[in-house]
């Protein structure tokens, strides 16, 4: 097995849906659209920033994304859209999340998070998920002024643990984030949870799993 893995935050680790959970009667009916847009914006603002040079933070991202999402939902009123920021900073984790880290851990691999978000949000998730102990590294391409699939952005885990690609396993469920890393010379694992249709053919992922459990599952 191989001695490092690292995992992309949002999708992958934290449910990217859970914040609208505990207030779809505030929201209504388009709570599912809502959280939807608010994610499918989220990501593009963030390709589109890296691409102009005309970067702003993750968080900035997140919260346009919020307001674009909520305009073309009918509105928020400024309550709800601020409990739902809040709710953001501590994403629940997939019960798959800390067992299969501490699993890792145990078969002494080391494991680590590589992230869009700044590293106040993502460290905040992994403190209230209590995700601290199974994890090596908490990076974040923040202080680079760009996002992935920025190279610099992969290249922060061999600056941290001086491990080259090739040994690296990079595990994400955003389909564009494995082509970015296996452009780079990671192995990969695309975690397709949802059954989603493969893309970005020429830069397939080395695995597919559907769940992080099974990581531990012998390859086909």
């Amino acid at each position: 097995m191989p001695r490092l893995f690292v995992f992309d935050a949002y999708g992958t680790l934290f449910d990217v849906h859970a914040a609208v959970i505990p207030l779809r009667g505030e929201i209504g009916a388009q709570t599912d659209r809502l959280s939807e847009l608010w994610r499918q914006k989220q990501l593009e603002y963030s390709w589109v920033r890296a691409l102009m040079g005309r970067y702003v933070d993750f968080w900035a991202i997140t919260e346009a994304a919020l307001d674009y999402a909520a305009a073309r939902c009918g509105g928020l009123d400024p309550t709800t859209r601020q409990k739902l920021l809040t709710a953001y900073e501590t994403l629940t984790p997939y019960p798959d999340a800390r067992p299969t880290l501490a699993r890792l851990k145990r078969e002494g691999c080391a494991t680590a998070i590589l992230s869009n978000a700044t590293e106040a949000m993502v460290r905040g998730a992994v403190s209230a998920a209590g995700l601290g102990p199974v994890l090596d590294a908490v990076l974040s391409v923040d202080p680079l002024r760009t996002f992935k699939t920025d190279p610099r952005g992969y290249a922060l885990v061999e600056k941290q643990f001086g491990t080259p690609p090739a040994d690296v396993t990079f595990v994400s469920s955003n389909r564009w984030d494995i082509a970015g890393a296996a452009a780079f010379g990671f192995g990969t694992v695309w975690l397709n949870r949802g059954g989603m249709p493969d893309e970005y053919h020429d830069l397939p992922p080395t695995r597919i799993v559907a769940s992080l459990d099974a990581l531990f599952d012998p390859e086909p």
